[in-house]
């Protein structure tokens, strides 16, 4: 148990929501609970600003949020706080694309912040990647012609057939200036951002801007996009349904996002009380 201030980071899917993608009435108590006894609650995601804000909203948060893999950090309610935004070159981008044309993938969508650019029209991909909202327009068309600016992120939706040669093709010619991740099941999509761009990128800069030692720092998370997060806090936790290279990486395991993980460890490690229905 400890009462010093401390930076809780949490990762979304998999993390603090549930496998139904809404955060349970108990993890959410604790939470709250632990923002009104001082500690920094601050979301560290792999989704866009746009999906994640509603959770933002719904704790109450005042803080910088991490998203994009840490390609975007930025503060949602103070535009006065110096944003960090590290997009991909428009060289490299129409490169991968060109791979992934060779290669006859499925789809090809890239963000640019929250504008969304998707290659081929694909309702059911449009409602997982949560672009189905009017403030939030779609520019549908060939890639290569319709995007003129760097993109923060690329998403692709290989064809079976074809994972294993595309991680190859993007290892061999771009290593050097992407890193690319793979979504945990049941979707097959790579995301691809700029290189030295992860989460710890965002949490160590929030961590200074709100002086907190990294022994101080407390990080949820569940997937390989939370390898370095996870590495980087002093109290790096691995929910229950991790995979298994990031509980062997992380100092604690705890139960799993559906069984309210996050809110057993927070009311144990920081001494929270919390009523529990």
């Amino acid at each position: 148990m400890t009462k010093s201030q401390h930076l809780i980071a949490l990762d979304l899917d998999g993390t603090l929501l549930t496998d139904g993608k809404i955060i349970s009435d108990r993890t959410k108590r604790t939470v709250l609970e632990a923002k009104e006894q001082g500690h920094i609650i601050v979301i560290s995601t792999g989704r866009p600003h746009r999906s994640s804000i509603d959770y933002y909203h719904e704790l109450g948060l005042d803080t910088p949020m991490v998203n994009f893999n840490g390609a975007l950090i930025h503060h949602p309610t103070d535009n006065k706080w110096d944003a960090l935004h590290s997009p991909l070159p428009e060289r490299t981008a129409k490169s991968i694309i060109q791979t992934c044309y060779d290669l006859e993938v499925k789809n090809i969508m890239a963000e640019v912040s929250d504008d969304i650019y998707l290659d081929r029209y694909d309702e059911e991909l449009m409602n997982i990647l949560h672009t189905d909202k009017e403030d939030n327009p779609i520019i549908i068309g060939s890639l290569k012609n319709e995007l003129n600016t760097d993109p923060t992120s690329l998403l692709i939706h290989p064809s079976e057939g074809n994972i294993d040669a595309l991680h190859e093709q993007l290892d061999r010619d771009h290593a050097s200036v992407i890193e690319h991740r793979k979504w945990g099941a049941p979707w097959n999509i790579i995301e691809i951002v700029r290189k030295g761009m992860n989460k710890a990128v965002g949490l160590k800069r929030i961590a200074h801007y709100y002086h907190i030692p990294q022994e101080r720092v407390i990080a949820f998370g569940d997937e390989d996009n939370d390898l370095e997060m996870i590495e980087y806090a002093g109290v790096g936790v691995a929910m229950g349904n991790a995979i298994d290279e990031l509980k062997q990486l992380a100092n604690h395991t705890t139960l799993t996002n559906e069984e309210n993980g996050i809110g057993s460890f927070l009311e144990n490690y920081l001494g929270l009380t919390v009523e529990k229905n």
